[in-house]
């Protein structure tokens, strides 16, 4: 029998790919032999939730309705822990935190946990993210908390490379081309002193595999995989971490 006691739900579609490729690393990282040591998984995939990044930077529609419409409906599925494989959703979560009803493992702040306890230590992270990720400075707030500087694109780079990039991952696209523009950016970041690059998108990690990184790849994606994993065997240790 399982020993996980939580119910895994995955607020995703944001986009569809990435979540599915969340649930195949959330699949890959569960030590099991058999189906019943797998944790319970419920998955709520909608599409339909607006830009994110639009909405941050260019006053496109609120995606906060959708947001908390797909936590209702995990919850109503049964989930008792919550897992959302968008960075850039993760702006929109304080003014809402309450109303979700489910606790949320937060994936930057597991992310930045996990930079801070790199050795040999890490002072300096290049970021690849969505421009709303970039200018809500979602990492920058949460490495700040650990004394590390966070490096991002220049804007050129993260118009001519980075967000094009991640458009052709949505749109069913990650060739060769694709994974040489984010060679570029990862690399323009090494150049100014980024000891690891974080994957700041979860369409990223699609397009730009680790062994084409010029510098260890942080995959934001497999490291909320690993954090809820751990969680879900110690249900007394599961806490909201949506900060307000």
């Amino acid at each position: 029998m399982s020993t996980h006691e939580h119910i895994i739900g995955i607020l995703g579609g944001m986009g569809p790919a990435a979540t599915a490729d969340f649930y195949t690393k959330l699949v890959a990282l569960t030590p099991g032999r058999t189906d019943q040591d797998h944790p319970k998984v419920v998955i709520w995939a909608d599409p339909t939730v607006p830009d994110r990044t639009l909405a941050l930077t260019e006053n496109g529609p609120d995606p906060t309705p959708w947001l908390l419409r797909g936590a209702q409906v995990l919850r109503e599925a049964g989930a008792t822990l919550l897992a959302i494989p968008c960075n850039t959703a993760h702006a929109f979560l304080p003014p809402i935190a309450s109303q979700l009803g489910v606790p949320v493992v937060h994936m930057i702040d597991q992310v930045a946990r996990h930079i801070r306890d790199l050795s040999p230590k890490v002072t300096d992270v290049g970021l690849l993210a969505t421009t709303g990720t970039v200018r809500a400075g979602l990492y920058q707030h949460w490495l700040s908390e650990y004394a590390i500087n966070v490096l991002v694109p220049d804007p050129e780079v993260q118009r001519q490379l980075v967000m094009p990039a991640i458009r052709a991952v949505k749109g069913g696209d990650n060739g060769p081309e694709v994974t040489d523009n984010l060679v570029r950016a990862a690399q323009h970041l090494v150049d100014r002193g980024a000891q690891v690059v974080v994957a700041g998108c979860t369409e990223i990690p699609l397009g730009l595999p680790a062994e084409a990184a010029p510098r260890r790849l942080i995959d934001p994606a497999t490291v909320l995989a690993g954090a809820l994993l751990a969680q879900t065997t110690q249900p007394n240790q599961v806490t909201e971490e949506v900060p307000t």
